[in-house]
């Protein structure tokens, strides 16, 4: 399953709680920047659990196949964006 989720513009606090459940349980977490989605976490009292990779335009072509294949496998790919969802 690929799950696409919106961080909170600017209170971390903001973030709802489907989001915390999924970063701590994710297999497979893709940020568009992954120190912040780790402080994003760090601020929520949140541990990711699962492996985070970066997703952002410039390798969204050479990444993407390895999202839906851990998908096919039968992993929990949660995809954030920074700002929002601009990623819809």
């Amino acid at each position: 399953m690929i799950i696409i989720a919106a961080t909170p513009l600017g209170n971390p606090e903001d973030a709802s709680s489907r989001l915390r459940t999924l970063l701590a349980e994710a297999n497979l977490v893709a940020a568009e920047d992954t120190r912040r989605v780790r402080r994003l976490a760090t601020d929520l009292g949140v541990a990711i659990n699962g492996r985070i990779v970066s997703y952002y335009e410039a390798v969204e072509q050479s990444r993407t196949p390895e999202l839906i294949s851990a998908a096919a496998a039968g992993s929990t790919v949660l995809v954030v964006s920074d700002a929002g969802m601009p990623a819809v």
